[in-house]
Order: structure tokens, then sequence, then C-alpha cells
């Protein structure tokens, strides 16, 4: 199976929705803040080993401690992950994070300013 196959992207994405329906039902681990979402899946080809990008909305320490509750539960959701999606393999799940959406945030807030003050400077 080649990387970028139609067969390889159903499977990113199956795997992406069912591990975050894991992540945000059945993992009880208070380390992991609720504000978690899985922005991307990539599956490798031999399906033996995967990486999951996280983001978490909050601060570092939010961060930090929702990537060592995540590779604590790594064994329960690789189980889940098996038991839910049938494939030939498990795939090894590596969290990676991803700022991603807090970048969006900043950056829409930093629109904001500028608009703001672009209207204060011709309301003088």
């Amino acid at each position: 199976m080649r990387k970028n196959s139609v067969k390889n992207t159903r499977i990113n994405g199956e795997v992406q929705k069912v591990l975050a329906e894991i992540i945000r039902g059945e993992i009880k681990d208070p380390r992991i803040s609720p504000l978690t979402s899985v922005v991307a899946v990539e599956v490798a080809p031999d399906l033996k080993s995967c990486k999951a990008w996280i983001s978490v909305l909050g601060d570092e320490q939010a961060r930090e401690a929702t990537l060592q509750g995540l590779l604590s539960a790594e064994g329960f959701i690789k189980m889940k992950l098996a038991k839910t999606i049938n494939l030939r393999n498990t795939p090894d799940i590596t969290f990676v994070m991803d700022q991603s959406i807090e970048y969006g945030v900043n950056m829409s807030h930093k629109i904001d300013e500028v608009i703001a003050n672009d209207q204060e400077r011709k309301g003088e």
C-alpha cells in the first residue's frame, strides 16, 4: 500500500475519528485536558506505526500533562483501537504536539487588535 493511496487515506481518517472518540469519552485520566483534539493521523503503509498530532487548548503545563496522560494510557488506547477498527496490525501510536489551533487563535486575537487600533485612529 502506497503512502497516499485511497486506502491509506481512508485508514488515516478512520483511525483519527476513533482515536478522538477514545480520548474524549473513554480515558478517565485527570491529566488529559477536556480541550484536546486530534488534528491529524498518519498511519504507516505497513500499519505498524502511526503518528497522531494532538492539539491542546491551554497553557504549556496543560499540554505537558495531557501528553503524559496520553503516553501512560497508550496501551489502553491501542487495545480500544484494535477492538474498534479491524486492521491486519494495530499500529503503535506516537503522539506529537501540534500548536496550529493555538497559533490560529493567537493570530485571530492579533488581527482583532490591529482592526480595533485602526478604527480608533480613524475615529480621532
